[in-house]
């Protein structure tokens, strides 16, 4: 895609009204969305960390940084405060996040020296007129929480800790948005203890979801995305070409492209010379369409 490479590019989505990519490159600080029909590209930078985002109606968006929820103005460029963050800025900050089918903002944290596992899946929910927003804790003992996806039906949440290389199924009820029976659903062989790339199939990253209930799962240091059935069994695996893949999501006007944001920042310099497309958004036809993204209400 001919935009620019990020440090570590994130919470990529389809925006339907506007026809356009939204993603987020957290360490780089800006928030990026390209418009595939004319080729425009725009950048926002910020002073602080966008973590991960979700449309709002209006065009607005709500996005997580590391200093609180905000929605944001693509427009103007302003942003006005939601919720203060619940944990301290200094070790941690939020991570990947989505809405869920009935407009609640789901965000999850990083406890950025990783232990102990302090990180922790919070639920946002939208204040109406001059109300304040209400922020939850859900769910916790993570160190990166990750993969944010729902099922086909509202009815399951697929949420992943990154560093311990497994996904969670949950029940998750539509009425009032309580998480219920949590199990792992997935999990996947760790790294050598000489930490050696050769044969990691990566950790679980961010995550969407097609119309057939599979989840298509970003492998961050595994060269792929993985696909799994509702069942938990693989169904794909698309080898890519870099190392370090982020987080897919589906778009184009038939939702049938495949986009997958991915990061370069850190990474060997022998690794990112062999590289060249490392940070760059990747897109793909394909073979399924995708469930369209959900709007925070």
């Amino acid at each position: 895609m001919p935009t620019p490479a990020c440090k570590l590019g994130e919470s990529p989505f389809w925006h339907p009204d506007e026809q356009a990519l939204y993603w987020c490159d957290i360490p780089g600080k800006a928030l990026h969305r390209w418009h595939p029909g004319n080729q425009m590209h725009h950048c926002w930078p910020f002073e602080v960390e966008p973590c991960s985002i979700a449309p709002m109606r209006g065009g607005l968006l709500l996005a997580a940084f590391r200093d609180g929820l905000f929605s944001f103005d693509p427009t103007s460029g302003q942003r006005q405060p939601l919720a203060e963050p619940p944990y301290d800025p200094a070790h941690e900050r939020f991570n990947d996040g989505k809405a869920d089918p009935q407009g609640r903002f789901w965000v999850g944290t990083i406890y950025e020296p990783r232990q102990p596992p302090l990180a922790a899946l919070y639920r946002f929910i939208p204040g109406q007129g001059s109300a304040p927003g209400q922020l939850d804790r859900m769910a916790g003992d993570v160190t990166v929480s990750n993969g944010l996806a729902f099922s086909p039906d509202g009815r399951t949440m697929y949420w992943s800790d990154t560093t311990s290389h497994r996904i969670f199924a949950l029940d998750f009820a539509v009425t009032d948005g309580s998480l219920s029976n949590p199990r792992t659903w997935a999990s996947f062989a760790g790294k050598a203890p000489d930490g050696a790339l050769q044969g990691y199939g990566g950790r679980p990253d961010g995550a969407a979801v097609d119309v057939q209930g599979n989840v298509w799962i970003a492998m961050f240091e595994g060269q792929r995305l993985v696909c799994l059935s509702p069942s938990g069994q693989m169904v794909h695996e698309v080898a890519l070409p870099v190392r370090c893949a982020t987080m897919p999501c589906f778009g184009g006007p038939d939702l049938q492209t495949l986009f997958v944001t991915t990061a370069c920042d850190g990474r060997p310099a022998q690794e990112l010379a062999a590289q060249p497309w490392a940070g760059r958004v990747l897109s793909a036809p394909a073979p399924v369409r995708g469930l369209p993204v959900n709007f925070a209400h």
